[in-house]
């Protein structure tokens, strides 16, 4: 792992060429949320909280006497919104993420036994396999992502940035060298 002297692709290089596309960063997003743990614990709270306010408009209702307006509108407002902020939040870090890669315009990335570089119009960033040790692979990209205890970071590589197919398992070889799939 990490570029040893015996690494079959020390000297493989893959590039791609690609123009942002917010499905892309949709899916990356997507990808990297679930794949972090405070992600899942912060959905399953919200989740059960609006569960636990649906319940609570419920018996406001169902109990007998007469039910307070105020509270069972309080109430499903709560579980409403609960449930709207996690089902929008990924939406929402993905467009605004898109509308900041796409005004770079087309990108390019090179992937090799170091790490990734990644350039466009005004912007060129390098980072380590050390900063990319875990990656996910879908059916429209490969999304490397940052080690579990520094949060959240993400970097992708779409499959159809490649400029050829077969490309594609040469990525995959190189990314099993160097980064766990998860």
């Amino acid at each position: 792992m990490n570029g040893t002297t015996d690494d079959s692709t020390l000297h493989d290089r893959i590039e791609l060429t690609y123009l942002p596309a917010l499905a892309d960063v949709r899916e990356a997003v997507r990808v990297t949320l679930d794949a972090a743990r405070w992600w899942r614990a912060l959905r399953l709270l919200a989740y059960g909280a609006a569960v636990l306010a649906f319940l609570i408009a419920a018996l406001e209702l169902l109990l007998p006497g007469e039910p307070d307006p105020g509270t069972v509108a309080e109430m499903a407002g709560l579980g409403t919104a609960a449930v709207l902020v996690v089902r929008l939040m990924g939406w929402a870090v993905a467009r605004a993420f898109f509308l900041a890669v796409r005004a770079q315009g087309e990108a390019r990335a090179v992937v090799d036994a170091e790490g990734g570089r990644w350039a466009a119009r005004d912007t060129e960033q390098v980072i380590r396999w050390a900063m990319l040790p875990r990656y996910v692979e879908t059916d429209r990209l490969f999304v490397l992502l940052t080690p579990r205890k520094t949060g959240s970071g993400f970097a992708y590589l779409p499959k159809h940035g490649l400029a050829d197919p077969a490309d594609a398992d040469r990525l995959r070889a190189l990314l099993d060298r160097h980064s766990s799939r998860l």
